[in-house]
C-alpha cells in the first residue's frame, strides 16, 4: 500500500439517533453546480481509485491528498453591509450586544466605543466625524465574513443567503490570495443558498455529488471560520433528513465535523472530492462547535443553484394548502390505519387545491403514485416542482381513498395578518373547567373573524393546553361540527365520546394559520 493511501476504520455504524436540539446558530453553507460545456479542463478531478477508502482498510485516516485537490476551489466571502448607527457587528454579521456597549462604566468603555472591541470592524463614511451630510450621523458599514466555493471555471461560486443578505459590496478571496469583486446573481432564502460570480476565467472548481452520503461515511468540511483563512475539519455523517425548523424545506445532513461561525457557505466533501453538502447551521450552547452541524444536501443545492444561474430566483410550485403532520392521536381520530401522510388544515382562496375540491380534514397520502411520508415530505416534493406541473393527488376522506388530478400554481410570498387580541370587547366569556380554558364568540374579539370561539384564558396545566391550544386560538369546529359557544364544544366532545372516539379533532385558527388539534373527549 502506498504512503499516500487514505485509510479509515472499517465501519461507523450509527445505531441510534439523538433528539434534535432546539438551539441553533445559523452559520454555514455552500455547494457546487455541474460545470458548463467548455470548462471541463479546469475541474478538480476526483481522487484516483488508489486514494479512495474501502471497508477493508484499517488504521487512522489521512486527508492530505483530498485537501490538496479541492482546497484551491474554496474561497472566503467578504461582505460589506450598511449599518444603522454605532452598532458593533461581529464577523458573521450579527449584533451580539443589541446595540449596547457591554463595557459601559468600565476602563474598556471608551476603547469599545472607538474600536468596536476585538473581532469587530467599523468603517466610517465620509464627512466630519463620520457624518456624510445626510443627517445619518455615525453610520458604520458592518463587515461580515463567510465561506464559499467555486463551481465553474468562469467564476460562479456558491455561498449562504445569510452571508450576502443585505450586502452592498461582496468580495471573494481565493486560495492563492487574490481579492476579486463579486456580484450576487441570485438568492433563495427558503433554502439559505446564494449564487455569486467573479469576473475571472480559468479558475479551479469542484463538482456537486449526485447523491447523498451514507450515515457513517467520512466527510471533510472546509471554510473560513473567524477570518483565520482556509481551515479543514473531518468527521462522519451522523444522520440525514434533519428538520431544524429553519425553513419549509429542511432536509439537512447532520455531520460531526467541527464547523464554526464563519464556515457559512463552505463545502463539505466526500472522499472522492465531491461536495455532498453546504455548511449552513450548527447546534451550539456556547457559540462554538460542539460537533453537531447541518449541511444542505447536494441534490437540493444542484436544483436551486441551477435555477439561480438561469433566472436569479427560484420559482416553486404551489398547491395552496396549509398542512400538518398526522400524529397517532390524529390518525386515531380520523380512523386511519397509521400516522402517515399530510393533513390539510386550511385551503387558500382560489388555490389549485381548492379549485379541485380538496377540503380541510383531508389527508394527502400519495403524489403521482408515490406515498407521502409526512407533511415535510409533501412540502419538499411540491416545492421541487415547477409551476404549471400536472400531478395526481391521492387523499383520504371519510375513511376512503380518493384521487384527483390538478395543475400546480406558483408560490408567492405573503404577508401575515394581525393576530387576535384575545380580549373580548364585552364580558361574554364562558369558562370550561373540564378543558381548563375560557372562550368567547370570535365576533367579540378584534381580529378573530366572525366564526368560532376565541380562547381568552387558558390554564397552562389543563387539558386544552396539554393538547396544544393557546390563548388567542380560535376554535372553528370540532369533529366537523361548527362551534359558536362553549356549549357547542361540550356537545361536540360528548357526541364523539358516544361514538367510541378517545379524541375529537378541533379545527383551530391563529392569525392566517390553521391547524387540527386532537382534544380528549373525556374532557367533554
Amino acid at each position: 500500500m502506498s504512503d499516500n493511501t487514505i485509510q479509515a476504520p472499517p465501519s461507523f455504524a450509527v445505531r441510534t439517533r439523538s433528539p434534535l436540539v432546539r438551539r441553533l446558530l445559523i452559520g454555514a453553507s455552500a455547494l457546487a453546480l455541474l460545470a458548463g460545456a467548455g470548462q471541463l479542463q479546469n475541474v478538480l478531478p476526483p481522487l484516483a481509485h488508489a486514494d479512495t477508502v474501502t471497508a477493508a482498510q484499517t488504521g487512522a485516516p489521512g486527508f492530505a491528498d483530498l485537501v490538496a485537490r479541492v482546497k484551491p476551489a474554496v474561497v472566503s466571502v467578504q461582505v460589506k453591509m450598511k449599518g444603522g448607527g454605532n452598532v458593533a457587528m461581529s464577523e458573521d454579521g450579527t449584533d451580539p450586544f443589541n446595540g449596547q456597549n457591554p463595557f459601559e462604566g468600565s476602563p474598556f468603555g471608551e476603547f469599545f466605543k472607538k474600536f468596536g472591541g476585538p473581532n469587530f470592524k467599523f468603517e466610517r463614511r465620509g464627512g466630519k466625524n463620520g457624518n456624510n451630510g445626510n443627517n445619518e450621523g455615525n453610520a458604520p458599514f458592518a463587515q461580515a465574513l463567510g465561506s464559499g466555493f467555486l463551481i465553474s471555471a468562469d467564476g460562479y461560486a456558491v455561498t449562504n443567503n445569510h452571508v450576502v443578505d443585505g450586502a452592498i459590496e461582496v468580495k471573494v478571496v481565493t486560495d492563492d490570495g487574490r481579492t476579486l469583486d463579486a456580484k450576487v446573481i441570485g438568492t433563495d432564502p427558503k433554502t439559505d443558498l446564494a449564487l455569486i460570480k467573479v469576473d475571472a476565467t480559468g479558475l479551479p472548481y469542484v463538482r456537486l455529488a449526485a447523491s447523498k452520503p451514507r450515515i457513517g461515511d467520512w466527510v471533510v468540511a472546509m471554510g473560513n471560520p473567524f477570518g483565520l483563512g482556509g481551515t479543514v475539519t473531518a468527521g462522519i455523517v451522523s444522520a440525514e433528513g434533519r428538520d431544524i425548523g429553519s425553513g419549509p424545506y429542511d432536509d439537512f445532513i447532520q455531520i460531526d465535523a467541527p464547523v464554526n461561525k464563519g464556515n457559512s457557505g463552505g463545502p463539505t466533501f466526500n472522499l472522492d472530492g465531491e461536495v455532498i453538502g453546504v455548511n449552513t447551521a450548527i447546534f451550539s450552547p456556547s457559540g462554538g462547535s460542539v460537533g453537531i452541524a447541518f449541511d444542505i444536501p447536494s441534490p437540493t443545492v444542484s436544483s436551486v443553484v441551477a435555477e439561480l444561474q438561469k433566472s436569479g430566483r427560484v420559482d416553486r410550485a404551489w398547491l395552496g394548502v396549509e398542512i400538518q403532520p398526522v400524529t397517532a392521536d390524529i390518525a386515531d381520530s380520523l380512523g386511519l390505519p397509521d400516522a402517515k401522510g399530510a393533513l390539510v388544515a386550511r385551503l387558500e382562496d382560489e388555490s389549485p387545491a381548492s379549485k379541485v375540491g380538496l377540503k380541510a380534514g383531508d389527508v394527502i397520502v400519495k403524489v403521482d403514485g408515490k406515498a407521502v411520508e409526512d407533511a415535510r415530505d409533501l412540502a419538499r416534493r411540491i416545492g421541487s416542482m415547477r409551476p404549471g406541473s400536472k400531478v395526481e393527488i391521492d387523499y383520504m376522506r371519510d375513511g376512503k381513498e380518493r384521487q384527483i388530478s390538478m395543475s400546480l400554481g406558483e408560490l408567492k410570498d405573503k404577508t401575515a395578518s394581525a393576530e387576535p387580541s384575545a380580549a373580548p370587547q364585552k364580558d361574554n366569556s364562558s369558562t370550561l373547567d373540564n378543558l381548563g380554558m375560557a372562550v368567547a364568540p370570535a365576533a367579540s374579539v378584534d381580529g378573530a373573524g366572525e366564526h368560532g370561539v376565541v380562547i381568552t384564558e387558558i390554564d397552562g396545566t389543563g387539558a386544552a393546553a396539554s393538547a396544544g391550544l393557546a390563548q388567542g386560538d380560535v376554535i372553528v369546529s370540532i369533529a366537523g361540527q361548527d362551534i359558536a359557544s362553549a356549549n357547542d364544544i361540550d356537545a361536540a366532545l360528548t357526541k364523539s365520546k358516544k361514538a367510541g372516539k378517545s379524541r375529537a379533532l378541533a379545527l383551530v385558527r391563529h392569525g392566517d394559520e390553521q391547524r387540527f388539534v386532537p382534544l380528549p373527549v373525556a374532557a367533554g
